[in-house]
């Protein structure tokens, strides 16, 4: 039965706002562990280490993110592994971050010059002593705003979790619609609350790449 559009719907869609963010924060978690992983192994010395980080990399960015969550979701269950939509989800979106925040990371690494290791070796210091006090701080700044950049990407790409029946922000939209059927006003609710999301964080992006030169 078709209702009209009304304030307990707009409810329910922000109340989906944090399932989206949940969602965000555990594949920020848990790729963000792989990417220290893939970022340590592709600045290493080691040619073979380096060889397993562009793999990684070259493999999860050669599939498209919608790819992994029907792996997990659809793909395992094959095997008897069903796994609940969020659980599906928090993989997917985990292996598809762990290797874009580990080349974002790797680089800012690699930005660092030559001559602060060498710096670091003159006074001493170890070659994790070096990570830790010399390099590491450095790239740190360098990292800050594409990192945040991934990370509005990462909330706007949640809305994919919808496809595997995870019900964020977007899935509630759809829910909404089939309801009141009135797609436009549903969907611009929607468009407005990920921009209220994302948003912010662009600017402190920005401010953070404006501090950044300002310190060079």
């Amino acid at each position: 039965m078709i209702r009209e559009l009304s304030l307990t719907d707009a409810y329910y869609l922000i109340l989906a706002i944090r399932w989206t963010i949940g969602l965000a924060f555990l594949a920020l978690i848990g790729g963000g562990a792989i990417g220290l992983v893939v970022a340590g192994l592709g600045a290493s010395r080691f040619r073979i280490l380096r060889g397993f980080a562009f793999g990684y990399v070259g493999i999860v960015q050669g599939i498209p993110l919608l790819g992994w969550l029907f792996i997990f979701y659809f793909g395992l269950s094959i095997w008897g592994y069903k796994l609940p939509p969020l659980a599906a989800a928090t993989l997917g979106f985990s292996i598809y971050a762990g290797a874009f925040l580990g080349e974002i990371w790797r680089g800012a690494l690699m930005a660092i010059p030559k001559t602060q290791w060498e710096a670091g070796v003159s006074i001493g210091l170890s070659y994790f002593e070096q990570l830790r006090y010399v390099i590491i701080p450095q790239a740190f700044r360098i990292a800050i705003p594409p990192t945040v950049g991934f990370i509005v990407q990462l909330i706007k790409n949640t809305s994919l979790g919808a496809v595997i029946g995870f019900v964020e922000l977007t899935r509630e939209g759809q829910l909404t619609t089939a309801a009141t059927f009135q797609p436009f006003s549903v969907y611009l609710l929607v468009a407005m609350m990920y921009f209220c999301l994302c948003f912010p964080l662009t600017r402190y992006s920005r401010i953070i790449e404006r501090k950044r030169r300002v310190v060079r």
